[in-house]
């Protein structure tokens, strides 16, 4: 491939594609959470937890090719494996099954943990002036945000 030029230095864009590593593990990391409470959730609730969670996890999805396309767009190697996502992520595992009041909760937090990895990769991103970034960044939050919302709504 050809040096890149887009009007961002290297050092900036190595910058941004750090924080951006960062939310793309945590972005799969609570799509794996997401899928699996989805594949496990039980109780009262059952069905209409089982089609958020759907709705959740096929968002989630677009979202991690978004950021790691983005990521590569900044001419870096984008993380992909379990392993670098572990050491990447802010969002905890979950050991065995939570009860579906406790599935609610975990996914609350980490909407709200995936919330502040895009206000950090944010601050970045804008000092850099990459609007590109601060765009996909800025959705990712609203988006985020909203999920976080709905599913303290159901509490």
């Amino acid at each position: 491939m050809g040096q890149i030029d887009i009007g961002i230095s290297s050092e900036n864009r190595t910058a941004i594609a750090e924080g951006l590593k960062k939310l793309l593990a945590d972005s799969y990391t609570l799509y794996l959470q997401t899928h699996n409470f989805h594949w496990n959730v039980t109780g009262p609730q059952f069905r209409e937890l089982h089609l958020m969670f759907e709705e959740h996890y096929t968002e989630l999805a677009t979202a991690v090719d978004e950021i790691a396309e983005r990521i590569r767009t900044l001419d870096v190697a984008a993380p992909g494996t379990y392993k670098m996502f572990a050491g990447l992520t802010s969002i905890e595992e979950v050991e065995g099954v939570p009860s579906a009041t406790q599935m609610v909760e975990i996914l609350t937090g980490g909407h709200e943990q995936v919330v502040k990895t895009c206000r950090a990769v944010l601050g970045v991103a804008q000092q850099a002036e990459d609007e590109s970034t601060a765009a996909l960044v800025g959705d990712r939050m609203r988006i985020h945000e909203k999920t976080a919302w709905m599913l303290r709504a159901t509490l």
